[in-house]
């Protein structure tokens, strides 16, 4: 039986929705964030040594890594669903999006939410305007403008194909849901990208998708 160890509003969400996808059985076993810090319990990491998530258990396997666990449930239990045919144009269109999705596209997502979260924090008065200047600084000056790029780079892409890795529904496109949820949901993504909306409003109807959500629980990404 597979295991998704499953941190509350994190990258495991897109975990149960291929399982669902491919229509394996699992379980979950739930873990929740710090309410001040918002990382995991330590907890967690006598699961992997990181304590990140997700991690899946299946048999005597531990795997880390959203873009490792999903190539391996794909290539062992897919059956050929879900992963373009080996050496064509799409399944090199499909490795790159495993790929980029944290490798590309999450970093300037990441530094934004850190920097907003040194905008808000309290600090010393003495330090505040000066620490709250550098902030708004690098983002303007460098993240917004790397975010924009990429969101700009996407919608192009996903005008090319119905899917990011061709014209089929793949893993590469549950892959790439995260960190266009989270532009939404923290850097501007809105309907002044159609493409870009249109593909979330498909995968959001999935019934994987929404089943994932009714046995994964809430996802504040989405509100």
């Amino acid at each position: 039986m597979i295991t998704v160890h499953q941190l509350n509003n994190s990258r495991s969400q897109r975990v149960l929705w291929l399982l669902e996808e491919l229509e394996l059985p699992y379980e979950i076993k739930r873990y929740e964030r710090d309410p001040k810090t918002m990382f995991a319990p330590a907890s967690l990491r006598e699961v992997h040594p990181l304590g990140k998530s997700p991690v899946i258990t299946d048999g005597e396997l531990t795997l880390a890594e959203s873009g490792a666990i999903i190539e391996y449930l794909v290539g062992r239990y897919g059956n050929g669903r879900l992963a373009p045919a080996p050496d064509t144009p799409e399944h090199l269109r499909y490795t790159y999006w495993l790929h980029y999705a944290e490798g590309s596209a999450m970093p300037p997502l990441l530094l934004k939410l850190i920097f907003d979260q040194i905008e808000k924090s309290p600090m010393p008065f003495i330090v505040r305007p000066i620490a709250r200047r550098i902030a708004k600084r690098v983002k303007n000056s460098i993240i917004e403008p790397q975010i924009k790029q990429h969101l700009d780079y996407m919608e192009a892409e996903i005008g090319k194909n119905a899917w990011f890795a061709g014209n089929e529904f793949t893993a590469a496109d549950i892959q790439i849901s995260f960190p266009l949820e989270a532009a939404v949901a923290r850097a501007g993504l809105n309907a002044s990208r159609p493409k870009l909306i249109a593909f979330l409003n498909r995968i959001h109807s999935r019934p994987a998708y929404k089943k994932a959500l009714e046995r994964g629980g809430t996802y504040d990404l989405l509100s």
